[in-house]
C-alpha cells in the first residue's frame, strides 16, 4: 500500500495551478476590500472637476 500511494505524494504536476488559483483569489480580496475608499476618492475628483468646469464656463 505505501509503494501504492508514494507517487501521488511526490507528483507536484498540478502544484502550479492551485497556488496560481490561490494568488488571483487574494488579489481579488484586495482589490474588492480597496473598492470603498476608491470609489470615494473618484467621486470627489470629478465633483471637483464638474466645480470647476461650471465655474469657468459661467
Amino acid at each position: 500500500m505505501k509503494d501504492f500511494c508514494k507517487p501521488f505524494w511526490q507528483d507536484t504536476q498540478g502544484q502550479d495551478l492551485v497556488e496560481y488559483a490561490l494568488a488571483a483569489g487574494m488579489v481579488a480580496v484586495a482589490a474588492v476590500a480597496c473598492m470603498p475608499s476608491l470609489t470615494t476618492v473618484v467621486s470627489n475628483v470629478f465633483t471637483k472637476i464638474g466645480a470647476i468646469i461650471n465655474t469657468n464656463v459661467h
